[in-house]
This record gives structure tokens, C-alpha cells and sequence, in this order.
């Protein structure tokens, strides 16, 4: 599992690619399906950028789970893992936006990034173990992986550097921009559909 888990990280920007392509070629939508759809997919945006202006352009590497600081601020003080929530809200947007074999595509997708995330966040788990020991023990008994607890998680003793929303933005302008990209493909193949065809 290690090495399955290995693979995953390093291509887990392309693992979506075959459900977006599913999702073009039975695109189903309603101008409801492309709202919510929309809708959902900005939120998981928003806490990605909310993460990853805390993390920075660390979470971005592909060479092999690491990091130079354990982050405790921000989305961190709730979830253990915002980006990857945010990340399978994007991708629940993005299937309802398309509404293509609907509700069956999406429940598979879903199922799958479960397992893909279940299986990084267990190598980045042991690899924070062993460099922040029991900061990261610690932590980790107080905030949840994946359901947000409702209070923040503090503690003084872990030095934390500061949010950099300029920073965040630079390093989520590709993620943006595929989201964007996708969401118009999908709006013109819905009025190509309904007012050209």
C-alpha cells in the first residue's frame, strides 16, 4: 500500500483527469446543476486558498511527502487535511455542475478520492510523526483528519508563520485557473446544447 500510496501523491493533480473526461462526454446539465455545481466547487476553492495561504507553496511538491513546518493556524486549527476537503469539493462541484450519469459517476469519484486521501494522508501522517514528534501527537489527537471540529485547536508552543494571501493566491493560480476553465467549458456546452442545437 506504501508504494500505491507513493504513486498517488506524486500524480494526484492528474487523478481527476478521467472523471472530467467522463464528465464532458455525458454532460447532462440544467442551469440548477451548473449553480450548485458551481457553487460547491468555489467553496472547496476558498478553503484551499484559506490552507494554502497558511502551508504555502510547500503542498504543491510531487517529489515525495515532506514539509518544513507543522501548520496549526487557520483551516489546520479545525481539519487536519482542508486542502484535501477542499479539493474533494471541488471535484463534487464539478459533478454536479456536468450532471453526467448522475448520481452514479459522482458516487464512484467520491469513493475513489476517499481512498486516494485516506492512503497519502496516511504516508504525510507518518512522516509528521517522525519530524514533529509530539507536537504533531498532540495535534493530531485534538483535530480530525476530515470532519472540522467546531473550536479552533491552539497551542503556543509550535511557532507558526503568518498567513500570506498574495502568496496563496500565486500558488493556487493554476487550481483557479482550472476551476474557471472547466466551469466555462461546461456553461458553453450547456448553451450550445439548449440554444444551438
Amino acid at each position: 500500500m506504501k508504494r500505491i500510496a507513493e504513486i498517488l501523491f506524486k500524480f494526484r493533480s492528474y487523478t481527476p483527469i478521467p472523471f472530467l473526461v467522463v464528465m464532458l462526454i455525458f454532460f447532462d446539465a440544467s442551469w440548477i446543476s451548473l449553480a450548485t455545481g458551481f457553487i460547491t466547487a468555489i467553496t472547496g476553492e476558498l478553503v484551499r486558498f484559506w490552507g494554502v495561504s497558511w502551508a504555502g507553496s510547500e503542498t504543491r511538491t510531487t517529489s515525495g511527502v515532506g514539509g518544513s513546518n507543522l501548520v496549526i493556524n487557520g483551516p489546520f486549527a479545525f481539519v487536519r487535511n482542508p486542502l484535501y476537503i477542499g479539493n474533494i469539493f471541488i471535484y463534487a462541484g464539478l459533478g454536479i455542475m456536468s450532471f453526467a450519469l448522475f448520481p452514479y459517476l459522482q458516487i464512484i469519484a467520491l469513493l475513489f478520492f476517499i481512498f486516494q486521501y485516506i492512503l497519502i494522508v496516511g504516508e504525510e501522517e507518518q512522516f509528521l510523526l517522525k519530524t514533529f514528534e509530539s507536537a504533531y501527537e498532540e495535534y493530531r489527537k485534538n483535530v480530525p483528519a476530515f470532519f472540522p471540529r467546531f473550536t479552533p485547536y491552539r497551542n503556543k508552543n509550535i511557532s507558526q508563520s503568518k498567513v500570506n494571501f498574495r502568496k496563496g493566491l500565486k500558488s493556487e493560480k493554476r487550481t483557479l485557473q482550472a476551476l474557471l476553465g472547466i466551469s466555462l467549458l461546461m456553461v458553453l456546452l450547456w448553451l450550445i446544447k439548449n440554444y444551438l442545437v
